[in-house]
């Protein structure tokens, strides 16, 4: 493939952007990528360091460091909002209910968006269980619809949202 910039030298860069869940890419060939400033993209890959990578994207928000008001602290693993700037990484999965408003527009502008839309994530225990139970209750539900058998096609879409409302409730 030739580079989309030049259409001269054979692309041996590939660039895929999202912003606001739009998605652009671009085949470059390697002085064209220079060029545009992709040339050093993964130099010193060794000291490459997501935590500093996120912690750019919370920086436009100011430290508490050295304020008069109490640090807000998260209750499972001690962490405040200045630790996770600080070091760009979350302390657990309860800080991100605990610092919501704060993490918020970082998430949208890193994701285009705040809301998981794809596959579910890990999940433990009773969450875990009700999702399988979704899972088998939707293959169910298109056997029922399949065999034309509606009266239990509806009694297992009622079991479905019942189970999918629980399991928002404990996101």
């Amino acid at each position: 493939m030739l580079c989309q910039n030049c259409g001269k030298k054979d692309a041996t860069t590939h660039i895929k952007r999202i912003v606001n869940s739009e998605r652009t890419e671009m085949h470059l060939c390697q002085s064209c990528a220079e060029n545009m400033g992709y040339s050093d993209l993964f130099n010193d890959f060794g000291l490459f360091n997501m935590g500093n990578m996120f912690s750019n994207f919370l920086s436009d928000f100011p430290l508490a460091i050295g304020s008069n008001t109490k640090t807000v602290r998260c209750e499972k693993c001690g962490s405040s909002f200045d630790d996770i700037v600080t070091s760009g990484t979350i302390g657990c999965s309860n800080c991100y209910k605990v610092f919501y408003d704060r993490l918020l527009p970082s998430i949208q502008r890193i994701h285009g968006k705040s809301k998981h839309t794809g596959k579910v994530g890990f999940l433990m225990g009773e969450d875990a269980q009700r999702v399988s139970k979704i899972e088998v209750l939707k293959k169910d539900l298109e056997k029922a619809v399949e065999e034309q058998n509606y009266e239990q096609a509806a009694i297992l879409r009622d079991q479905i949202k019942e189970a999918e409302s629980e399991v928002e409730k404990n996101d």
